[in-house]
């Protein structure tokens, strides 16, 4: 990427209110990730759409004061904005219900949406957004650009298929996984291996990516990058909700990595950066690029 100017990305898919026992927060993976570019500095847009409701001119409101330009969320008259009911687990970790048909099924491209792609440096997507055939269609056109694109997986069942998914990573310049998530699409396409290592690998082999990374909770994450292999074990916090943590985990990373940052530092403050998100709160709360440094200097 060219240092000289500041990174410009955009995120494609799903923004939604994440309703917990009393209290909804602005989400979804795609935005979660934008968002967190942002606040690391990098110009940061978002592709969806939200409902012509309440909801949705609350998300807008929301993102516009979160610093994130609105033109390119669309609205529609015909599909509710994006609600996810949040269960939440003695560990703390979460699992979700996702209403459907939701405004961000309906994703419709325009010029203004085809022309931000093509100016980008950086195009995020993940899996999710590709459960309704509108919203499919319109990612698939904006993967025939050349922009570098990053494809966050993001399995929520029933809402993938492994030959969308082979697709997805086809397309892809980078992924990231989670642990559960690398295992599970290498065992459906047929991985002999049985490490993460190894199915990283794996990975690259089916498709034309180039840097895979692979987060493991607590513990961590590994980061394949120029055929090289680096390891973080992880940061000790206290866990409010582990939601929205890997998404900022893989905005830090990518807005790192980009910026020419070395891989081993990039990783270092990603897990840093995942590690306070899991401490905190919701997706996106706010934090300071001296938390970071902090938490990675005490360990």
């Amino acid at each position: 990427m060219n240092n000289d100017k500041k990174l410009k990305a955009v995120a494609f898919g799903e923004v939604l209110w994440d309703i917990f026992d009393n209290e909804k927060k602005i989400g979804g993976a795609p935005l979660n990730v934008a968002l967190r570019m942002k606040a690391l500095g990098v110009d940061s847009n978002m592709i969806s759409c939200v409902g012509n409701d309440a909801d949705g001119e609350a998300i807008i409101n929301e993102v516009q004061k979160l610093g994130l330009d609105t033109n390119t969320i669309l609205k529609s008259d015909d599909f509710p904005t994006g609600l996810v009911n949040v269960t939440l687990d003695d560990t703390k970790s979460a699992t979700y219900e996702i209403l459907y048909p939701s405004a961000w099924d309906k994703i419709i491209l325009n010029e203004e949406t085809r022309e931000l792609v093509v100016s980008s440096d950086v195009l995020i997507y993940g899996s999710l957004v590709c459960r309704d055939d509108v919203s499919r269609k319109a990612l698939e056109e904006l993967l025939n650009t050349h922009t570098y694109k990053v494809f966050d997986v993001n399995l929520r069942k029933p809402h993938y298929d492994y030959e969308t998914l082979q697709h997805l990573m086809q397309s892809a310049n980078f992924i990231k996984f989670n642990d559960e998530e690398i295992m599970e699409i290498s065992a459906a396409f047929n991985s002999p291996y049985t490490t993460l290592e190894e199915n990283m690998n794996f990975i690259c082999s089916l498709s034309n990516a180039t840097a895979i990374c692979v987060t493991r909770g607590k513990d961590g994450a590994l980061l394949l990058w120029d055929k090289h292999l680096y390891e973080n074990e992880g940061y000790t916090v206290k866990v409010e909700d582990t939601v929205g943590a890997g998404d900022s985990f893989l905005g830090a990373l990518v807005t790192s990595l980009l910026n020419g940052r070395q891989p081993q530092e990039a990783l270092n403050f990603a897990c840093a950066t995942g590690a306070l998100v899991a401490g905190s709160t919701g997706g996106n709360p706010d934090i300071r690029i001296t938390d970071i440094e902090n938490l990675i200097n005490k360990n």
